[in-house]
């Protein structure tokens, strides 16, 4: 499936909720959102049909997010149906972590493959802060459980804030030297709850190699499993390595492979753009799986060429992180 730009589109991430556990002041207004009705949210049958007309127009690959996604209920079973369709070949899951410890068997088991887990900090009165009330030491219990469990690479996703965490950089960096971890810093995004943050505390890649590479040796290494748009970099002799994401200062919008669906069957052809294709109608009014994938097509189709972040924002868009997917 190619859009009108000739990207390949393969990789599909699949919001499973609006809900969260948490209240990250850069994903979600500290009131909260709006509940949508149970009945407005895809079940799982219906999430693992909309997979199955995916693969027919060309998608290979599935992450699934939320809001938080461990917070809906039966999210094992829903992997073990995703995994029993033979043209998908990836099957990922981006949490908070708190509910992988009696979770992560169990989603291993079912097939899931990889788990990138958010951390932005290593301290414990930071995280309550930014997250507005959650403990630390779950989201190290939730990195314990998913290693024991056998996923490999557990990657961490890091959003980097000036005022905020930047002088953690280089604990994160150790991170990497005494554990298999794979470190990922996002470069922040002006978008939604943050958009006012990201003026002040937006912090470029460049930057964060020139600090790291004050004080370390790092040297470019291959593509971690699972691809995405992640330059990787490893100190000689560590166990991880580190990552960085740069939608902002470095956009990769030329090589974007994905489309979003949100947890009311929407689609969303990019991250930044407003316009969604609703997929959810025609879903229950008895489409095909064909006719399903020709919807699929045509969102593909109607991919932007690049996002406009740095000019326009989040204008236009009145969904905050949390109801798209990440």
């Amino acid at each position: 499936m190619q859009d009108t730009y000739q990207r390949n589109i393969n990789y599909l991430r699949i919001s499973v909720t609006d809900k969260c556990n948490l209240r990250c002041v850069y994903c979600m207004p500290e009131g909260g959102i709006e509940q949508v009705r149970h009945e407005e949210i895809l079940s799982l049958e219906e999430i693992a049909r909309v997979v199955e007309s995916a693969v027919i127009a060309g998608i290979r690959k599935v992450r699934f997010t939320g809001g938080e996604p461990l917070v809906r209920k039966g999210m094992t079973e829903l992997i073990g149906m995703v995994n029993k369709i033979p043209e998908i070949d990836d099957i990922a899951l981006t949490t908070n972590g708190i509910l992988l410890p009696r979770l992560a068997a169990g989603l291993r088991k079912a097939g899931l493959k990889r788990v990138n887990i958010s951390l932005d900090t290593l301290f414990p009165e930071k995280f309550a802060q930014i997250t507005r009330g959650g403990r630390l030491s779950d989201v190290w219990r939730g990195i314990e459980a998913a290693r024991d469990a056998g996923f490999d690479p557990v990657k961490i996703n890091t959003v980097m804030i000036r005022g905020f965490n930047s002088d953690e950089i280089q604990d994160f960096v150790e991170l990497t030297r005494k554990i298999p971890l794979h470190v990922r810093f996002i470069e922040l995004m002006p978008i939604g709850a943050c958009s006012s943050m990201a003026r002040d505390g937006y912090i470029s890649t460049d930057e964060l190699i020139k600090s790291i590479s004050a004080k370390h040796v790092i040297v470019p290494e291959k593509e971690v499993a699972g691809g995405g748009p992640a330059k990787y970099y490893k100190i000689p002799g560590a166990s991880g390595t580190i990552g960085f994401i740069s939608p902002i200062s470095n956009h990769f919008c030329a090589g974007c492979n994905r489309l979003r669906l949100t947890a009311e069957g929407r689609l969303r052809p990019c991250l930044q753009s407003p316009e969604e294709i609703d997929l959810k109608t025609p879903l229950r009014e008895g489409a095909s799986l064909q006719e399903l994938a020709d919807i699929i097509k045509l969102a593909a189709e109607s991919k932007p060429e690049k996002h406009d972040l740095t000019k326009t924002g989040w204008a236009g868009n009145k969904r905050v992180m949390t109801q798209i997917g990440g």
